[in-house]
Formats: structure tokens, sequence, C-alpha cells
């Protein structure tokens, strides 16, 4: 399998690294990059993955150097993310081409016609949105899903499930897959499965 690879030029919020099947660390990017490094030391030729929870892409670690090396790396980066801030909120002013029929609508609401017009955009964004981080929610859990499981037994049918959002038969298809991987794949989904499918079962035939 040849996952994809990006540099860790955009932190999220949480990391989490693998070795083989288990879990060895999760959270910023610098707890997860000393980890790998303390395991290497250990077993040199050991090969991890380390995967962004955000996007499921794997991060390319750099471990190379001392221990005081990766740290000062890694800690380095975590620090954009808490210089980073909310921009200024503002109102900016434009101009806009409605029917009567609308104008009188608007003010008739609540507010004024500035307040609904908010309100609606404020709204429509929010349906948006929410499609659209089901969607990535989705990408993110397979492109993890195919780095550690590729190979696993039924694989393709929890793929197929995952992607038509049938999260029972997703949770039966992995259920007897290794925990760390199933327990992974439940946080990944944690923003899209409903909270009474978040604990995988074991696997019984799947048809």
């Amino acid at each position: 399998m040849n996952p994809s690879v990006q540099e860790p030029n955009e932190i999220s919020a949480s990391y989490v690294c693998f070795y083989g099947t288990d879990k060895i660390a999760d959270g910023s990017l610098a707890s997860v990059a000393m980890a790998a490094c303390h395991l290497a030391s250990l077993h040199p030729n050991t090969a991890t993955l380390t995967f962004d929870r955000r996007t499921g892409n794997v991060i390319d670690l750099n471990i190379s150097g001392t221990k005081s090396d990766v740290a000062s790396r890694y800690a380095t980066l975590d620090e954009r993310v808490a210089k980073r801030g909310r921009p200024k909120l503002g109102v900016v002013p434009r101009e806009i081409t409605l029917l009567p029929r609308h104008w009188e609508w608007l003010g008739q609401q609540p507010g004024g016609a500035s307040v609904t017009l908010r309100k609606l955009v404020d709204a429509a964004r929010k349906d948006t949105t929410s499609q659209e981080k089901n969607r990535e929610c989705i990408a993110a859990t397979y492109k993890f899903m195919f780095a550690v499981a590729g190979d696993f037994q039924l694989f393709e049918e929890a793929s197929r499930a995952l992607f038509a959002q049938n999260f029972v038969k997703f949770r039966t298809c992995v259920g007897n897959w290794p925990v760390d991987i199933r327990n992974e794949l439940m946080l990944f989904l944690r923003g899209v499965m409903p909270s009474t499918e978040n604990s995988p079962t074991p696997s019984s035939d799947v048809t």
C-alpha cells in the first residue's frame, strides 16, 4: 500500500501514530513525533505511520537527529497553532437587487431586511457546511482505513458500507479488526456516525 503523504505544513488539532496495527501515540504533532522518535531509538528498523485526523493523510515526520532536535523541530510547528487567532468580524455593505415582494417580506421580518438576510445566508451556509464536513469525514476515514487495513478481511465490504453511510453494516465489517484500528475508525467518524453506533461489535457474515 502507498498512502498519500503530506508535509506537516497545515497543523490540525490532533494526530495519531500507528506501528502496524497498534496505536503508539496521539495528540499534538510534537508529542506524536517524540513517540515515533522514541520507538525508532529502541528499534531502528521500525516503520510507523502518522495520520492527520482532520484529513486522514499520512504525515511525513522528520525524526532525524537527537530527541532534543525532534522536540525542538515540532514544538516550533505546534506553536503556530497557538498564535493563530480568529480574524476580526465586520459588516461589509453591498448592493443587492430584489423584487418588490421580496423587499416587502423582508421589511416585515423582526430586525428588518439586513438581519433577516444575514440569518438566511447563515442557515444556507450551515446546511452546505454540514454536508461538506460529512463528505470530508468519510474521505478522511477511508484514507486512514486504506493505509492501515487495505488488505484486511472485509475491507471492500467495509468501504462500500462507509461510502453508503450504512454505519451498522460498517461496524459489523470492522468488528474483528484490531481494537486500536477499530477505535480510531470510530474517532474519525464521530462527526457523522450516530452516537449509538460508535462502538464496534464483533463481525458476523456479511452478504
